[in-house]
């Protein structure tokens, strides 16, 4: 299963010049990159087996900056990719080479928290970590914690309704984003929702988050605060097998116990993470739990002893409670460093399905027979407590062969995770990455529906094109570029900063 992108528009590309003379004219110096040596700094995401040079590097800071790009790109056709901090593991900020990107990494600021109500107002570059980092003191944090949460922003985050360890009791983005301000492809900026918890009406909020870039470009956001709980303690759990890994974690689940975060690793994850971070993860078990709960001391004792007598019937090997906050914070940074640690010794392509618990064990029999299959290496890391796999397939991106075995393995795991009552994707969106697998999900009528939302909000299909849906079936463009005007005209329409 090779990924195919289509052909650039030459038309567009014959007028690169003019139009990067009708960007320059709505942003400073410093907000337009069309130097291709300096483009190509944003050819790829985290997704690095696909590259595409852009036209240009949009880089606004406010919202009315973002309005000026995108009126002038719908009027004059140009594609439009918005790109927070490149971390998406499913080519979703992959750019086209006749169209631009439009980054959010200058609109950094927090604009406002709120702690009678439980709020921040946040523009859509802050980086996830800087939000906690900014309530911490004065006891708050916000939830959602990818394990690129040191860089990936709000944007990408409500783009692809990202979730992280800690979701599996306090949720993913879509649980803890109040309201947006969204610019759509014409220019118009729209505020939905706002610090109050319910809105009426339709479900426009839940619509945008996980809308992966393809409906508007998201420019502030009013995100959830929470109070910090009294105490958190993170627990180790071996096993001598995935099976009795996974049939413990939906034991866990199926107790009515809700734990702050059930994190699994295999044998060859433990090995590299504990190498990179020295976290005190075994190295005589084949699959390992990572079991966090939260409260109080008597809250916390209690929940541990009632997790570890049940998993008593799952014949673990070993079983350790973390004594101090050191430790505790070893754990997890080997947990969060786990995709980087295991890029040191290979390349890897990063699943993303999602499974009804009770499967876990199935499943990861499954992903193992798949990955033999074709000949390849795996390692599972990923969050059992949600179902939501991060299986990691090993291989040599400078073998042409291996990397489409790497593809077609993936393809297999997404298709069972989909056979069992799962889906393709928990929190890294569908991207480039899955698009063609939709149809395993979807029948047509589905992503017809899926697809008239998407014309009726940007009808020439210009913001992040060729990702979520198969290029086969998809709609034709209803309204058509108009001429670029004059470089007078453009300077008189457009106003500069």
């Amino acid at each position: 299963m090779s990924i195919q992108l289509p052909e650039p528009q030459e038309s567009i590309l014959q007028r690169r010049e003019q139009i990067v003379a009708g960007l320059a004219r709505i942003l400073p110096a410093d907000g337009l990159i069309s130097n291709e040596d300096e483009c190509r700094a944003y050819e790829a995401d985290a997704l690095t087996a696909y590259r595409r040079v852009p036209m240009a590097v949009v880089l606004p800071s406010t919202t009315e900056q973002v309005s000026e790009i995108l009126k002038f790109c719908h009027e004059h056709g140009v594609k439009v990719v918005p790109r927070g901090a490149g971390t998406s593991l499913a080519g979703g900020a992959l750019p086209v080479e006749d169209g631009i990107v439009l980054g959010v990494s200058k609109m950094s600021q927090i604009l406002d928290v709120d702690y009678v109500n439980r709020t921040a107002r946040v523009q859509s570059g802050v980086t996830n970590i800087n939000i906690t980092n900014a309530v911490s003191a004065d006891g708050f944090f916000y939830a959602p914690d990818p394990s690129s949460q040191l860089a990936c922003t709000i944007a990408g985050n409500i783009a692809m309704n990202s979730g992280g360890a800690h979701c599996l009791k306090y949720g993913v983005t879509t649980n803890n984003i109040l309201g947006v301000t969204i610019v759509l492809m014409d220019g118009t900026i729209v505020e939905v929702g706002g610090e109050h918890l319910d809105s009426e009406g339709y479900d426009l909020l839940g619509l945008i988050i996980g809308s992966e870039g393809q409906l508007g470009v998201v420019t502030e956001a009013t995100v959830r605060i929470l109070r910090a709980a009294e105490g958190a303690r993170p627990m180790l759990m071996g096993f001598n097998s995935p099976s009795d890994a996974g049939a413990c974690v939906a034991a866990i689940i199926g107790s009515g116990i809700i734990p702050v975060a059930i994190e699994y690793m295999d044998r060859p994850a433990i090995k590299v993470c504990e190498a990179f971070a020295h976290a005190g993860y075994p190295l005589d078990v084949e699959a390992l739990l990572i079991i966090e709960v939260e409260g109080s001391e008597d809250e916390m004792e209690d929940l541990l002893e009632r997790i570890t007598t049940i998993a008593k019937d799952y014949n673990p090997t070993m079983s350790k409670v973390s004594q101090s906050e050191a430790e505790s914070a070893r754990i997890w940074a080997g947990r969060k460093s786990a995709f980087g640690a295991m890029g040191r010794i290979s390349d890897y392509m990063c699943m993303d399905g999602t499974i009804p618990t009770g499967q876990l064990p199935n499943v990861l029999e499954g992903i193992d027979a798949i990955v033999k299959h074709y000949g390849l290496g795996v390692a599972n890391i990923f969050h059992a407590g949600d179902g939501n796999l991060h299986p990691l397939i090993l291989y040599n991106i400078n073998d042409p062969a291996e990397c489409e075995k790497a593809e077609e393995a993936g393809a297999d795991i997404l298709k069972l995770c989909v056979e069992v009552g799962g889906c393709l994707t928990g929190e890294h969106g569908v991207g480039i990455e899955k698009r063609d697998l939709m149809v395993d999900q979807f029948n047509q009528v589905d992503l017809d529906q899926q697809m008239t939302i998407k014309t009726m909000l940007d009808p020439q299909w210009l913001l992040n094109p060729v990702k979520v849906f198969p290029l086969e079936g998809r709609p034709e463009p209803h309204d058509k570029a108009m001429p670029l005007a004059t470089p007078d005209l453009a300077a008189s329409d457009v106003a500069a900063e």
